[in-house]
């Protein structure tokens, strides 16, 4: 059986979905059938010549009926777009960070219900095959007892990427939600991963919410910000993350027990695991979102990605978006660089108070950086739906 696709959104993210489903396409396994964008399909890579283009969702839904619709548009249109494909009868690949609120979330998932189609959501960390392996690790005792998730994210971001499109940086943007940053969205891997090492996926799953957001770039929302947060099992997690480093690295997250560590490189699924009885490195194998969503559907393989294990990443994101705006970092701990990366900035000594962050369980105001703000951070309990 070949599963039919439309992509909508193909000059941005979408177009990273469009060459997962060529290895898809040569298996025989999917077809791309039509793509939706504005811009039309000209200029976009890996459109197959068979593929018809629409200017959007509802005129490529009038006149196509896909298996599954590949939604990469803007965060604030996720619920929305997604609604309309699930009530047309397709499945949905949502890009993350799932939904714009929590009671967004709550609608897409009552909708996904009702229609009985199934949403997959673009954490692509989800499949990798070394999740199962920390399970293990934890599981057998290699590494102890689970006692913390520490998340470390020191990326660039130039002012180019910020100027790329009107939603980008906003927190809101003609009175609508949007929830850009740091955490939610470039970064939101890391999160999303780490609340699953630590057993959380769902709203419930989640005891305390406390962030701490600032930006050096002129936006409204996040470039460099800590999370806090402790599970209902009592898991402490806690990330430092920024798009203001002087370099961009492979984020990691250290999953630490009683007797040892384990750090997931996610970006290229490298593991470490350190323990009294030595150190190995191992690199495993992905399964991709569309395989498994292919899967899902002609055999009834569970999901790795269900936007209902989403649920603890949309608290954390609730936490950023209901939190005051985030703080300016003051103009003496910016130096502002002009280089191969283009124009962007550069907080002094961030890398180093994120890898604290994620040691020490704490944000950056807790911790004293020199940049944080003096009124302490902002948190929320459990949700009261």
């Amino acid at each position: 059986m070949t599963t039919t696709f439309a992509v909508v959104g193909i000059h941005g993210f979408g177009g990273h979905h469009l060459r997962e489903l060529v290895e898809l396409t040569a298996d025989g396994l999917a077809e791309v059938i039509a793509v939706a964008d504005p811009r039309g399909a000209e200029g976009a890579e890996n459109v197959p010549p068979t593929a018809r283009a629409y200017p959007d969702l509802t005129a490529l839904l009038a006149a196509e009926s896909p298996n599954v619709v590949i939604i990469a548009t803007p965060i604030h249109t996720h619920l929305p777009l997604a609604v309309e494909s699930l009530r047309a009868g397709s499945h949905v690949l949502l890009e993350k960070p799932t939904t714009a609120s929590l009671a967004e979330l709550d609608e897409l998932i009552a909708v996904s219900a009702e229609t009985g189609r199934s949403v997959q959501v673009g954490f692509q960390s989800f499949g990798s095959h070394a999740l199962p392996a920390i399970d293990a690790l934890i599981a057998g005792g290699e590494i102890g007892e689970l006692v913390g998730v520490g998340g470390v994210g020191t990326w660039l971001r130039d002012t180019r990427y910020y100027a790329r499109s009107r939603w980008a940086g906003r927190r809101t943007l003609d009175g609508v939600a949007v929830v850009d940053g740091a955490v939610t969205n470039p970064l939101a891997h890391a999160v999303a991963t780490a609340l699953r090492i630590a057993g959380a996926t769902t709203t419930t799953d989640v005891a305390e919410v406390v962030v701490d957001l600032y930006h050096a770039h002129d936006i409204e929302a996040d470039d460099t910000s800590a999370v806090r947060l402790r599970t209902t099992s009592g898991i402490p997690v806690a990330l430092g993350l920024s798009l203001t480093s002087a370099t961009q690295s492979a984020p990691r997250l250290i999953v630490r027990g009683t007797r040892g560590t384990a750090e997931l490189r996610y970006t290229d699924d490298v593991l470490t695991v350190r323990t009294p009885d030595g150190e190995r490195t191992e690199t495993f194998e992905r399964t991709s979102l569309q395989r498994n969503l292919v899967d899902h559907i002609t055999t009834g393989a569970p999901l790795v990605a269900d936007a209902r294990d989403t649920g603890a990443f949309i608290r954390v994101l609730e936490a950023v978006r209901t939190a005051p705006d985030p703080a300016p970092i003051a103009a003496e701990f910016v130096q502002w660089r002009d280089d191969e990366h283009g124009r962007h900035p550069e907080v002094a000594d961030v890398e180093a108070w994120c890898e604290r962050v994620a040691s020490e369980y704490a944000t950056f105001a807790e911790l004293g950086a020199p940049w944080a703000a003096s009124s302490p951070p902002t948190g929320s309990g459990q949700p009261s739906t």
